[in-house]
This record gives C-alpha cells, sequence and structure tokens, in this order.
C-alpha cells in the first residue's frame, strides 16, 4: 500500500473566499448576454389526458419569440423520450420501461409535468405569456398509493408494477427460518423527502456554427453530452456541456431532466442563447424525490441470538416514470448493504416499484444504501428489545469478525477490510456511553424523556471504477489538474490540488484545478455514490508517476547520466554525479525552451480493482417534552472508518453535513401529497428544513483501517452521515418514548407525531 498519501493533513478550503465574497460562477450567474427566458406551462392536475394546447395566444403575446409543444418537438425532428434504465424481473422477464416526454403529449402524470414552453425577452413576459396557453385536461383518477392496482399510468405497466426483483437465495432462507429459535419481524417505512439544493436546477444553451453548448448545474458532463447528442441527432463533437459552480447535487443533479433537452432545442431554433432557472416551488414539484418505500425486515436468531437469516421485502414509490437509474438504485444499490456489518450466512431482498401520480421520478442522494441501513439498523434495535439483549451487545455478537476479511456477503459484495467491534469501542467512549444513566435522570429531573439510540452503518463507493487526471504545465508557471469529476461544494479544489501539491512539490496555489467541460476534459465519471475522492486522486497519482516517467529521458540528457538513474523524491530530479536537482515546474520551463511541448502534457487513468466499504458508528441522544411532543437531538456521536484521508477538516464537514441531511429526515421533513396527487409541502411554509438551532455539536472522530481495494488506502465519506443518522435518532426517539410504554415510533418526529404517539397508547404512529 502507498504509505506517502496525504499525510492527513488539514488545509483551509482554497475556494471558499471566493464562494463568500460574490465570486461564485453558478449556472445563473454566467448567462450570455441578451439570453432569452424560457418558462414552462405546468400541469395544474395529477392525473389527466392532455386533449388541447391552445398557443396561438402565446405566440403573440408581447416579447415572445418561440413557444414549443410535444409535436412542435417531434415535428422538428427531436426524440421526445428520455432514455432510463430498467431492470429484470424475478422470472427474468424485463421490467416496464414506459417512455418520458420531455413534454407531455396526450396525459399528464405528475402535478408539475411540463406541457408547453415558452420563450420571451424577459422572464416576466414568458410568465405572462404562458397565463394565456389554453388547455383542455380531462381528469383521471390518480394513483397515489405505494401499492400495485388502482388507476393505470402506463399500459406497458399493469397493476402499475415498475418492477418484481430479488436477489439472494431464498430456499436457504426459508431453512434457516425453518431451522431458528426466534424470528422476529418489523415494518418499516422510510417517508418521502424532498433535495432542496441550496441551488434549484438550471441550464442556458447556445448554438455556435452548428455547434451546441449546453451549461447546467450537475454532476457530469459527459451523461448529458450523450443523451442531448442522440436525442437531437448529432455528432458528438457537436456537442460541448459545462458545470460551473454547483450549488448543492446530493445525487439529484445527476440525472438529466426534459427541461435541459428543450431549452437545446429552442436556442438552435432561434439561433439565440436560452436560458432557464427554476424557482423553489417548481423545484420541489419537478426534482427527482427519495425515499417513500416500506421494508418488511425479518430476522432468524439462533439460540445464541445470532442472525442466521435475514428476509426483507420492499415496496418503493417510483414516481410516475423511470430515469436513467430509478429502477436500478431502488433495487440493486439496497443490496450493496443489505446486510450490513453483519456475519449473516442466508439473506434474500424481494423488491417490487410502483408507479404513482406523485414524484417525476423517485431516486437520489445515495438512495438504496440509507434506505437499506435504516430497515437493518431499525430491526436491530427492535430485536434487542424482543429477545431481552442488550443492543450494542446483539451487534457485536453478530459483526463480521477482523479475521474473515476479505468477506463475501451473501449479496455477492466483497468487503475488503473491517474492524466493527474496535470502531464501536471507540464510539462507545467517545460517546460517553456509561455516563449515559446520569444524563437521562437530569432530563428527567426537568420533566424530559432522554433517549438513545445508535446506528452501525456500512456503505460502499459506486459508479464508475475507471477515473482520469491530466496535468497541463501553463507558460505562466502554473498548472492546470483537470478532472472527471464534479464538486458540489464538496470542497474538491481544496483536496485534488493539495494531493497533487503533496506528490509533485508544486504549491498549491499554483495549481488550478478543473472540472466540469467536455471540450477540455476527454471524459470522466462525474460525482456520486461517494467515489469522487477515491477514484480521482488514485488517478492523479497514476498521472504523475507516467509525468516522471516521461521526463526522466529528456532530463538524463539534460543532467548527463542515464535516464534509469534519475530518481524524483516528490519535490525535485536528482541522480548520482549531477548538480542539477530540477522540480517539476523547472523541467517543465526546461522543456518548453527546448521546445519538447510533449512533456507540457500528461495523462493517465486509473481502475479501482474493487470497491471500498465506508463504515461506522453513530450514537445519537434525544430528549422529548412529553407535553407537547417537541423532540430535540442534545448529544451526537460519529466514529467513522474511512480508511486514510487526505483532509481530515473536509471529512468532518462531509460527515456534519450528512448527519444534518439525515437528522431533518429524522424530526422534521417530509413531503405529503393528498389523495389528489397534490403536493401540500410545495414551499418552506409548509415543508419543514432542519434549522441551526435542530442541530447539536457533533464529535466526530475516526478509527481508520485502510481499505486494501485501492494503493491510497481511501474509502469514501460522501453520503456516510446520512446513512447512519436516520436510524441512530430513530432509535434514540422509540428509546425515550419506550418509558411511556410506546412501542413503535416512526419518522418523522414533528411533535404533533410525538405527541400522538404518547397519548395513543400502543404509540403506533401514521
Amino acid at each position: 500500500m502507498d504509505t506517502k498519501f496525504g499525510q492527513s493533513q488539514t488545509v483551509t478550503r482554497i475556494e471558499d473566499v471566493r464562494l463568500l465574497t460574490g465570486g461564485g460562477r453558478y449556472v445563473d450567474d454566467i448567462a450570455p448576454a441578451g439570453a432569452l427566458h424560457a418558462y414552462f406551462l405546468r400541469s395544474p392536475v395529477a392525473h389527466a389526458d392532455l386533449r388541447a394546447l391552445d398557443v396561438r395566444e402565446a405566440r403573440a403575446a408581447p416579447g415572445v419569440h418561440l413557444v414549443l409543444t410535444a409535436d412542435d418537438l417531434l415535428a422538428a425532428g427531436m426524440d421526445l423520450h428520455m432514455q432510463a434504465s430498467v431492470v429484470k424481473n424475478r422470472d427474468g422477464a424485463r421490467a416496464a420501461a414506459p417512455g418520458r416526454p420531455v413534454l407531455a403529449r396526450d396525459r399528464v402524470r405528475y402535478v408539475g409535468e411540463a406541457m408547453a414552453v415558452v420563450v420571451a425577452e424577459t422572464l416576466a413576459q414568458a410568465k405572462d405569456a404562458v397565463e394565456t396557453i389554453e388547455f383542455d385536461l380531462h381528469e383521471l383518477q390518480p394513483h397515489v398509493e405505494r401499492a400495485e392496482g388502482g388507476p393505470e399510468l402506463h399500459a406497458e405497466a399493469p397493476g402499475n408494477l415498475a418492477y418484481d426483483w430479488a436477489l439472494g437465495d431464498a430456499d436457504a432462507v426459508e431453512r434457516a427460518f425453518a431451522e431458528a429459535a426466534r424470528t422476529v419481524t418489523l415494518e418499516v417505512p422510510d417517508h418521502r423527502v424532498i433535495v432542496n439544493s441550496m441551488e434549484p436546477r438550471g441550464a442556458w444553451a447556445e448554438w455556435s456554427e452548428g455547434r451546441l453548448h449546453l451549461c447546467f448545474g450537475g454532476q457530469g458532463v459527459w451523461m448529458m453530452k450523450d443523451r442531448l447528442a442522440r436525442m437531437l441527432h448529432l455528432a458528438p463533437e457537436d456537442v460541448r456541456v459545462t458545470n460551473p459552480d454547483v450549488g448543492g447535487g446530493f445525487g439529484m443533479k445527476g440525472f438529466p431532466y426534459p427541461e435541459y433537452f428543450v431549452v437545446a432545442h429552442a436556442a438552435r431554433e432561434l439561433g439565440r442563447p436560452v436560458r432557464w432557472m427554476s424557482e423553489r416551488t417548481e423545484a420541489m414539484l419537478t426534482d427527482n424525490g427519495g425515499r417513500d418505500l416500506s421494508s418488511t425486515v425479518e430476522t432468524a436468531f439462533d439460540a445464541g441470538h445470532r442472525i442466521i437469516g435475514y428476509r426483507v421485502t420492499n415496496v418503493s414509490n417510483l414516481g410516475a416514470y423511470n430515469s436513467e437509474f430509478a429502477q436500478a438504485i431502488q433495487s440493486a444499490l439496497f443490496s450493496k448493504v443489505l446486510t450490513g456489518a453483519y456475519d449473516i450466512p442466508a439473506a434474500l431482498l424481494q423488491a417490487k416499484g410502483i408507479y404513482t401520480n406523485t414524484v417525476p421520478v423517485d431516486a437520489y442522494r445515495g438512495a438504496g444504501r440509507p434506505e437499506a441501513i435504516y430497515a437493518l439498523e431499525r430491526m436491530m434495535d427492535h430485536a434487542a428489545r424482543e429477545l431481552g439483549v442488550d443492543p450494542w451487545e446483539l451487534r457485536r455478537r453478530n459483526f463480521i469478525p477482523r479475521e474473515a476479511f476479505p468477506y463475501r456477503t451473501q449479496t455477492g459484495e466483497l468487503y475488503d477490510v473491517g474492524d466493527f467491534a474496535r470502531v464501536l469501542d471507540r464510539v462507545r467512549e467517545a460517546a460517553d456511553l456509561d455516563g449515559f444513566a446520569a444524563r437521562k435522570a437530569e432530563s428527567a429531573g426537568q420533566g424530559r424523556l432522554r433517549g438513545l439510540g445508535l446506528c452501525y452503518y456500512i456503505e460502499s463507493i459506486l459508479g464508475d471504477p475507471t477515473e482520469g487526471a491530466e496535468v497541463e504545465f501553463g507558460d505562466d508557471g502554473g498548472v492546470n489538474l483537470y478532472v472527471g469529476t464534479q464538486s458540489n461544494g464538496q470542497g474538491h479544489e481544496t483536496v485534488y490540488a493539495q494531493f497533487l501539491a503533496d506528490r509533485t512539490g508544486i504549491a498549491v496555489e499554483d495549481i488550478r484545478v478543473i472540472q466540469g467541460d467536455s471540450d477540455r476534459i476527454a471524459k470522466g465519471g462525474g460525482t456520486g455514490g461517494s467515489r469522487s475522492v477515491t477514484t480521482q486522486c488514485n488517478a492523479t497519482v497514476a498521472t504523475v508517476e507516467a509525468m516522471v516517467g516521461a521526463f526522466a529521458p529528456f532530463l538524463a540528457e539534460e543532467m548527463g547520466v542515464e535516464a534509469a538513474e534519475i530518481e524524483f523524491d516528490g519535490h525535485t530530479f536528482r541522480a548520482p554525479g549531477s548538480n542539477l536537482t530540477p522540480t517539476l515546474i523547472e523541467a517543465a520551463e526546461m522543456a518548453r525552451a527546448a521546445g519538447r511541448a510533449d512533456l507540457l502534457r500528461h495523462r493517465a487513468e486509473y481502475t479501482l480493482p474493487g470497491r471500498s466499504y465506508p463504515n461506522g458508528a453513530h450514537v445519537a441522544e434525544v430528549e422529548i417534552d412529553p407535553e407537547t411532543g417537541d423532540t430535540r437531538v442534545v448529544e451526537y456521536t460519529v466514529t467513522d472508518d474511512f480508511g486514510n484521508l487526505m483532509n481530515p477538516r473536509l471529512a468532518e464537514g462531509q460527515v456534519h453535513g450528512g448527519v444534518a441531511q439525515g437528522l431533518g429526515q429524522a424530526i422534521c421533513e417530509r413531503a405529503h401529497y393528498d389523495g389528489n396527487g397534490q403536493l401540500i409541502t410545495a414551499s418552506f411554509m409548509d415543508y419543514a428544513m432542519p434549522r441551526a438551532d435542530d442541530l447539536p455539536m457533533i464529535a466526530f472522530t475516526t478509527e481508520p483501517v485502510p481499505s486494501t481495494a485501492n494503493p491510497l488506502g481511501m474509502k469514501g465519506c460522501g453520503e456516510a452521515g446520512t446513512v447512519g443518522a436516520m436510524a441512530a435518532v430513530a432509535n434514540a426517539a422509540l428509546d425515550a418514548l419506550s418509558e411511556r410504554g410506546v412501542r413503535r415510533a416512526d419518522m418523522p418526529f414533528t411533535p404533533l407525531r410525538v405527541w400522538q404517539m404518547l397519548n395513543d397508547g400502543a404509540g403506533a404512529a401514521g
């Protein structure tokens, strides 16, 4: 393993001064001068036949340059339907694959689905013109339940069943349950949440000499480039896609969206740049959503409280359509960490996806892994109560032992390393578990209930295992580092510049990180699934090695030695018998002077030989006011095994943000649709986001077990906070409520819901 990696030094974020002093370049900040404004007419109902659209008055409205409907796009030769992923059902048949149009034609299937677009000189003129469009919608009964049957959304999906998928050994699981000393079952709902990135989605497009440039706020450019070329019938070389600064992604911005294709076509038809920016309620209605599934979790135990069988049957609300990844995420990704950190000899996942007239698509922010861990860790606490065993001891008893690694799970994942018991010991000490009884008594003295909850999570990094990096020496003495990932606020500029500086001796301030431009960067995997730093830094190592190797023969001539004698110590080149000790910057200047332009740019790729698996333990303590139901997270402790860290402060920041996200779902966030498919929580007046005073101080420690799946021993950390937070808070809330006889408690723990749990006797909160 590479032992030089990172030095684990905390470096202040390079990009913060620029971003915090108004120097950010977000998509709406940098639209071309004179760009026209696009505004979409959206469906006011969840399910209806679209019988007519009369846009004549809109086309004649002041300032309007263009009005487009689905028929206009088809007449122009554009493909109307977006690409989507489809899995195979358990019977081997292909799952449902209904088309998703970029503009509705014949039918609308969720509130907010785009039916037409107006392009005008100003946004106000575009909005005014949209108001003049007459449409005839014949309303149909919506299907909003997460269940088969009901009014049918798509002829291709009888009963609204999107997929029926399974993974595991059903016979082995049946045998385990038949032989079990005890079995425990728990229904675990996981409610709908909305992303609410700080910067909503947006895009602008311009054309020059038959070539398209689309700029959008996303998590990578290459998928969008490919889809634009396909739908607009362009050669790939005629499409440029860029991502500028992006104000939060969370997986939601990793998908193509209908608006981007429509804006690109509108700009082509008009011969002028066209811009579009989502408003907040528009985003809440049309961004891909997350969660909204229910898992029936069944666990078989032997007489010693060891798990011998595990079965999860989940049903997911997929929304109105498939997306690029929706079916895969809601089924396959759930299985990646199905059995968590536990040594389970027989496991089965059975998953169904249901189409509903709610969100456009359900898939974002690590969908699959947080849901799987939430279901598993709620079950572990429930089983501990049913079996009469300490929840910490039950987990420890079932951990995969350290000596069992590498360990192949029942769903085929190969965990390379782990020492879960050691991490649990560390978090127990950091959370002062022994002092909890005194804290609980103090809360009781103030009339409050106090509970403690534990979650032990494991996740896997995902996405393309291959990434490239390119280093270019500029004529100004600086260096450009081209990367295939895309920062959404994580601090990539800092991490990548710091890493290259550590490897080469080039000053951090002389390194410019360049991302998100399909013209300047040949290819890349984008950002998502906690892959970025692990894949990109390993690619940078490969590039540095290639660069040093390329300079060696040239420097050998300059230094009068054999190429084999040239050594690079991370800062300078050296060779016995030569007084020359050039740095890489100096070597590049020597090459420039000698006319060796080939030595001024170097690129290499690296493919991870396997996934790595971040893991850790979250401990939450909550206080509940039984008179009002007010629930507060008052203590929070995290111990993570992220392997080797490049920048501990940035890793801690990622954990803090992830915990805030998971805590938000646990205590306040909830997307609510009524029986007509109308989103009731479509503004921040109704959708509660966590605020600063909802969060405690978060104690963060690491207990690294370096990965063997990559040379740098890294494991990734982007989504770890969210994966662990939901179950830790939920388990803590139930621990507090159990003092009053509550036996079941489900998120979100809003004051009203908690008050109802306390006053409904059995505590089954709907």
